[in-house]
């Protein structure tokens, strides 16, 4: 799937960031400690992420966020 664009939508009272590559839609969703994986159940192809405690984890301001996609990948394959 060519991603053609990234949504991200904050909850600042739940501190909770949403990031949607696309549209978002229906998906189920694979966790991996606090990031939801959203998996398209037909195509398997993640179509976001639910990242739990957001500010709390990464929460330097201007600090860059690294989130290893392949390492969370393999952990869903393994799991």
């Amino acid at each position: 799937m060519a991603i053609k664009e990234i949504e991200f939508d904050y909850d600042e009272e739940a501190d909770v960031l949403y990031v949607s590559f696309g549209k978002p839609k229906e998906a189920i969703v694979e966790e991996v400690g606090n990031i939801g994986v959203r998996i398209d159940e037909k195509t398997k192809d993640i179509v976001g992420l639910t990242i739990i405690e957001f500010l709390k984890t990464f929460g330097k301001k201007h600090a860059p966020i690294k989130i290893h996609v392949a390492e969370i990948i393999k952990s869903i394959k393994s799991g």
